[in-house]
């Protein structure tokens, strides 16, 4: 079943796997994207059958991230798209488990959205840079809570603030990274981990899930907070030079 060209949805057993299909453009999300993936997983959530999600671009791409065209339609109106704030609500309001198949860069929102999910399986050649502060605008998707939350502040604040680029190394370190494994070998792996959380009680794993995350108000607030700083950055002499200046080299 695919709900659009660019993110085909398949379901195998008890795993609805969710593949971003982009790759001439490094699979860069579009509003149509946005908009797919978030009803493939609320349908998915709705759907006793399935126990566990799994997230992945195609070999060698996860995602770059938001798509530049529209991103510059962003930088004009002030204000992100309601398709990428509603995707990351959903992200964070899962209760069946999401595992993110990541098979080389991952950009921007494509990093900071790993904080959403619960387990990352990552290829050795994968790179993780959320450089959203260096372009003078706010970090997304709950990351100035859920990144000192999950790496520790130290680490939290060289990926997000300093812009630092992880290698798969480095964010296994970090903790944003469960599992490294060979180019190519990702997505098996992932799945792996889905079918066998799927054979656990599935009850007893989303109760799990439910108080580990914690109040997930917590996380959704966060998010419209930080959507909500972006027309106001973005309008600062700092965020207009850099948006112009990264908007020149052709992408983020």
């Amino acid at each position: 079943m695919s709900t659009t060209e660019l993110v085909r949805i398949e379901v195998t057993g008890a795993v609805q796997t969710i593949r971003l299909e982009r790759p001439e453009q490094m699979n860069a999300l579009t509003t149509e994207m946005f908009d797919a993936i978030s009803d493939a997983l609320v349908l998915g959530e709705g759907n006793g059958r399935i126990r566990a999600f799994v997230l992945a671009g195609t070999e060698g791409a996860f995602t770059e991230g938001s798509d530049l065209t529209e991103y510059q339609e962003y930088v004009q109106t002030g204000a992100v798209t309601a398709a990428s704030v509603r995707f990351l609500k959903t992200l964070a309001t899962l209760d069946k488990p999401l595992i993110a198949a990541v098979d080389g860069p991952a950009i921007g929102i494509g990093t900071t959205m790993l904080l959403l999910c619960d387990y990352v399986v990552a290829g050795e050649w994968s790179v993780f840079i959320a450089d959203q502060v260096g372009l003078g605008l706010p970090l997304d998707a709950a990351s100035t809570l859920l990144g000192p939350r999950t790496l520790g502040h130290h680490f939290a604040f060289e990926l997000l603030v300093a812009g630092e680029a992880f290698d798969a190394v480095r964010a296994h370190q970090a903790g944003l990274v469960n599992k490294v494994v060979a180019p190519g070998m990702v997505e098996e792996a992932a799945r792996a981990v889905a079918e066998q959380i799927a054979l656990r009680p599935p009850e007893a794993v989303r109760l799990a899930k439910r108080m580990m995350v914690g109040d997930r108000r917590d996380a959704v607030t966060r998010i419209t907070s930080e959507a909500s700083s972006f027309a106001a950055l973005q309008n600062s002499p700092h965020a207009s030079a850099a948006l112009r200046e990264r908007l020149k080299r052709g992408g983020f």
